[in-house]
């Protein structure tokens, strides 16, 4: 879609307004756009007619590669696979939104409404797997975006991503806040078995009602944590993600995720503080004009508390934990409620890369033996 056809749709939302089922209040112009609109009041009194609500639209495309790589060390995998682009849970807060700007679409409603969906994901994993001088270390799914995302139950195209996996023995790690990852059980478990996959279900807070506004289209916070018990009863080792821990709003909440994670049998855990890349620091501060307007000015403080007086601090080593006396003391909470709860809080997981068979790839010329 050009910058005109995005200009003229009807469902463009450029006023802050609440949407049931969405995160985003509205729908800015993304940091790349070559023109950009201001509403102006006019001064004449109207009742606002409620917001359409926005549907989702896929797209279906064919990725040119499917295996992204970093060399980050705030990250402890080095490989991993997004099935889609933009996600349909629509967490107000997720740093990814700003990525849909490289489409020229806004990082607001449209990126939880305007997905892609990569459906030869499995088909360029394999050919990567077989590549002469691939070198096998763990994959991580769900780096960007959530690959168990409601539209996964349609497309199955991280289910199929999972299937080249066990098949050729390698080792992954999944982050998502859907129960839906339970469905590949079936996958999962004689992975697991092998030692070639750790699990971890993001939970932000225990409160539905403040998840709902937060990431309105995921699995509610009781749901996950019966999705890790579940993972784990099964013997797929599942921990737990505090993520993003959002001052004055969600950190409340530490201790008894933990708590509760660790009653489901999660093992390891980990936490990352609020961050606000780009165009994302104003859908923010629209959120909390809308959710949380007795609150906002405060938490906004303690946010550029955080990151050294600014909205948003993209340094290595302090970009996922912040620094200053909050991220100590959120720190230092952190630690002492794994200890209480017997959680390792390293997250060395230490998967088997040592069976990796890379796959076969079929030739014109068939095959000999």
């Amino acid at each position: 879609m050009n910058q005109r056809d995005r200009h003229d749709d009807p469902l463009r939302l450029d006023a802050p307004t609440r949407i049931k089922g969405r995160g985003a209040a509205s729908n800015p112009d993304n940091r790349f756009a070559a023109t950009a609109k201001t509403l102006e009041d006019d001064g004449w009194h109207r009742d606002a007619p409620e917001p359409a609500r926005p549907p989702t639209h896929v797209t279906e495309e064919r990725a040119r590669s499917i295996v992204s790589r970093n060399d980050s060390p705030d990250i402890r995998f080095e490989q991993s696979v997004n099935p889609y682009r933009g996600c349909e849970h629509g967490c107000v807060y997720c740093y990814a939104r700003p990525s849909h700007a490289y489409l020229d679409l806004s990082p607001g409603i449209d990126f939880e409404t305007k997905l892609f969906a990569k459906t030869n994901a499995p088909e360029l994993l394999r050919k990567e797997l077989a590549r002469r001088g691939y070198v096998c270390s763990p994959i991580n799914l769900g780096a960007n975006t959530d690959p168990y995302q409601p539209i996964e139950r349609r497309y199955r195209i991280t289910r199929g991503v999972l299937e080249v996996l066990a098949e050729t023995n390698h080792p992954c790690t999944i982050v998502t806040k859907n129960a839906l990852i339970e469905r590949d059980l079936d996958l999962l478990v004689p992975m697991a078995r092998a030692n070639l996959v750790h699990a971890f279900v993001s939970v932000t807070s225990l409160d539905n009602r403040l998840s709902s506004a937060l990431e309105p289209r995921a699995s509610a916070p009781h749901r996950r944590l019966e999705a890790v018990a579940n993972l784990n009863a099964a013997g797929v080792p599942c921990g737990v993600m505090v993520a993003p821990i959002i001052p004055w709003i969600t950190d409340r909440w530490l201790e008894q995720i933990l708590e509760r994670a660790a009653q489901a049998g999660a093992k390891i855990a980990g936490y990352t503080v609020l961050r606000l890349p780009h165009e994302l620091k104003d859908l923010f501060r629209e959120w909390l004009a809308l959710h949380a307007p007795e609150r906002a000015e405060h938490v906004m403080s303690l946010i550029r508390d955080l990151r050294g007086g600014k909205d948003n601090d993209a340094r290595f080593g302090s970009r996922m934990r912040g620094e200053g006396e909050f991220a100590d003391l959120i720190r230092q909470r952190f630690r002492l409620a794994c200890r209480k709860h017997g959680i390792n809080a390293t997250r060395d997981l230490a998967l088997d890369a040592s069976h990796f068979a890379p796959p076969r790839v079929a030739s014109a010329q068939g095959e000999l033996f």
